[in-house]
């Protein structure tokens, strides 16, 4: 994976403002992971994690349907705890569950993002990783918009969580040892990017954090707001970025929205918020 050409803005397509939704497909007992489709507007890729097999679903997020089923060929999936979307229209499903801080290496699986919604059997790209000091029980994977770079945070089981980051480019053929670049203090259930790159949020169960992201580094600048969920384990941004989708594992779960403000809202988002001739002075990231 190697640093490519940013896609072009999403945010046009998105012309309604975001509900929450169901998600009524009876097989998605444990939804995990949560990624906002480029391709498709309005649709949620999301997973289960342990005990499902290699599957990705794609939900419509007007009627909480499913309308795609990837299955990735020849993956037995361990515990898929995340799903990102990379720059490069390929979505990034993260085998990272390790409960017991055993596991001596973890996968990420990628593969493209479909052009159209339909149920398939796919190929992805596996890479194998390994963290710098050791097993980390971790449920967290992002990929920045902009550079292609992955990043895991582990929990904070002890002490506190840690970002993680990949080698520039992945490698199919060995090992990718990602390394401890900063301290995040949240018992990190997911994690997401905006879509320009500017704001990360990472959640746990009852709470949220998002950090202002500046020269591959965060830095926290505020709490968004949570909704009460059975078990709240996923979160993405709209393409727009300017609102949070926050999912939850359990039957018939629910995807709820939470609508950023102020510093909370990427650059890009906040730009569009000036009116003409207004200073932008502290919204360029």
């Amino acid at each position: 994976m190697c640093a490519v050409t940013a896609t072009a803005d999403p945010a046009a397509a998105e012309v309604r403002a975001p509900s929450a939704f169901t998600i009524e497909d009876p097989r998605i007992k444990e939804s995990s992971g949560l990624a906002a489709s480029r391709l498709h507007p309005g649709v949620y890729w999301t997973h289960n994690d342990s005990g499902d097999g290699a599957h990705v679903y794609a939900v419509d997020s007007r009627t909480g349907r499913t309308v795609a089923t990837l299955t990735l060929n020849g993956v037995d999936a361990r515990d898929a705890e995340a799903v990102s979307l990379g720059p490069d229209g390929h979505l990034y499903l993260g085998d990272i569950g390790d409960n017991l801080g055993a596991r001596s290496e973890v996968w990420v699986h990628r593969l493209p993002e479909p052009k159209r919604l339909k149920d398939a059997i796919v190929t992805a790209t596996r890479y194998t990783v390994r963290y710098e000091d050791g097993p980390r029980d971790a449920e967290s994977l992002v990929v920045h918009p902009r550079s292609g770079r992955a990043y895991i945070i582990s929990k904070k089981r002890s002490g506190k969580g840690a970002l993680y980051e990949s080698p520039a480019v992945l490698s199919a053929s060995g090992v990718n040892t990602f390394k401890r670049v900063a301290d995040i203090n949240v018992w990190a259930t997911d994690g997401a990017f905006s879509p320009d790159g500017t704001r990360l949020v990472v959640r746990s169960y009852f709470e949220a954090r998002a950090y202002r992201w500046r020269d591959g580094r965060p830095s926290e600048i505020g709490w968004p707001a949570v909704p009460l969920q059975r078990q709240g384990e996923s979160v993405t941004f709209t393409l727009d970025g300017r609102t949070l989708m926050y999912g939850s594992e359990g039957a018939r779960s629910r995807v709820v929205p939470v609508a950023l403000t102020a510093d909370l809202l990427p650059g890009s988002a906040a730009k569009r918020n000036l009116k003409p001739g207004q200073a932008d002075a502290g919204t360029s990231s």
